[in-house]
């Protein structure tokens, strides 16, 4: 899809334009209700929705497809940040009326770092083809850590800061309680970071992380670095509002990483098979379309079977207890 540069500014423009909106709406720190996250959250994925239309109307089905078959990975995977991003708000012990302060914040440094990881990402594939490869690789390794780690007792499970955030924190100094929304305050005549900077800066960068397969990820289903921008865009910045909306059903998705390491293995075989097919190999590409369906088709089934082994279990433990209570 040829991009002009005045399209890649007014796109930023609006998009900033739509953060700004956000923010002012929201500017004011309060508990977020499942019916104000559930309004913005439909609202985040029409956006979406309308940029994927405009997309068929002006650039034909298959930018169009692409965006949405990114979109909807990104978005997946992005849902599997909310259990980091849950464990944060724990470890920080953020309170609740400054958790969406901070997921906002949290989201704009991983967009940003995120939009540095796709420029490098696309000018590495521009000049070397053989880089699908590894990408391929690595999303078949990651589809592979995703099962070991979905089978490994996780009931410790706890966050633990990367060394930037350490080295931050040790260079700056962290106050001992939450100032509002102060980022930075004046401490016995020192300049030191608030619980709520060093609570931003640990979402922002542990989201670092999850670009490590989700930027691979969508380079498997386009190289159009517009369209890998935007749909990453539109992904997280509904994070915030599903954040407030499904954090309660997290805990219930207890087969997503299962679906999610089908999706990143599938890709990564796509991945493969592109690669070989830009070296010559005459080998069967996987077509967008067929990439969307099974997508779709993998995060349904792993929804609808993680809601019922969720059920099947609550009522396992129900009736344990009361078997507990009559034996008492």
């Amino acid at each position: 899809m040829d991009v002009s540069v005045t399209l890649w500014v007014l796109t930023v423009v609006g998009l900033c334009a739509l953060i700004a909106a956000d923010f002012f709406i929201g500017r004011k720190p309060h508990d977020v209700s499942i019916k104000e996250a559930g309004i913005w959250t439909i609202v985040w994925i029409v956006l979406a929705a309308l940029f994927g239309l405009g997309l068929l109307i002006f650039g034909g089905g298959q930018p169009a497809g692409e965006f949405f078959a990114g979109y909807i990975t990104e978005k997946s995977l992005s849902v599997d940040n909310l259990f980091v991003f849950v464990l944060i708000m724990a470890k920080f012990a953020v309170p609740t009326q400054y958790q969406q302060r901070v997921l906002l914040f949290g989201v704009l440094i991983a967009l940003v770092l995120r939009t540095i990881f796709i420029a490098a990402g696309a000018a590495i594939i521009a000049n070397f083809s053989w880089v699908f490869f590894i990408f391929g690789a690595f999303l078949i390794y990651t589809a592979w850590k995703l099962i070991q780690e979905a089978r490994a007792d996780e009931d410790d499970e706890d966050f633990e800061e990367n060394r930037l955030l350490k080295a931050a924190e040790k260079r700056f100094g962290v106050a001992d309680r939450y100032h509002g929304t102060k980022l930075w305050i004046q401490e016995n005549g020192k300049r030191v970071m608030t619980p709520m900077l060093v609570v931003m800066l640990a979402i922002g960068t542990t989201d670092v992380l999850f670009a490590l397969d989700s930027i691979p990820a969508i380079f498997g289903l386009t190289q159009d670095p517009y369209i890998v921008f935007t749909a990453n865009a539109f992904a997280l910045m509904g994070l915030r509002q599903l954040y407030f909306l499904i954090g309660g059903l997290l805990k219930k998705l207890v087969h997503l990483s299962y679906g999610l390491s089908v999706i990143l293995g599938f890709i990564g075989v796509k991945l493969f098979l592109h690669a070989l097919h830009e070296a010559g190999v005459h080998v069967p590409e996987i077509s967008i379309p067929v990439s969307l369906g099974v997508i779709c088709a993998v995060l349904i089934v792993t929804t609808i079977t993680s809601l019922y082994a969720s059920k099947k279990k609550a009522q396992v433990e129900a009736e344990a207890a009361r078997r507990d209570s009559v034996d008492i």
